[in-house]
């Protein structure tokens, strides 16, 4: 049988978890809203913006209307063929998650 979900969140505290949202373009932003609010209650958490569609006025209107945290992370992906660009998001993350660990 599985944990439920309090027996989660004592884990995550527990190993001092960081959860990381990860967001690129305007539907993420506003699905990324009420779930931050929420994780940044319990959680620390880092928001990571892919660059993707990277317009730092875009992103401002967005961040004060729904009230986004700044993105600790910006990867500056750009455009390009889906698999590119999954491709440069892995790579990056990678290399932050291993810079993070030194």
């Amino acid at each position: 049988m599985g944990a439920d979900g309090e027996e989660v969140v004592g884990v995550i505290r527990e190993i001092g978890m960081k959860i990381a949202s990860i967001v690129g373009a305007r539907p993420n932003f506003i699905k990324l809203a009420p779930v931050s609010k929420e994780l940044r209650k319990q959680f620390e958490e880092i928001v990571i913006h892919t660059g993707q569609h990277y317009d730092y006025e875009m992103y401002k209107v967005f961040s004060d209307d729904l009230g986004l945290p700044e993105p600790d992370y910006h990867l500056g992906v750009g455009s390009g063929s889906q698999g590119e660009q999954i491709g440069e998001l892995l790579k990056r993350i990678e290399q932050g998650i291993e810079e993070s660990e030194d």
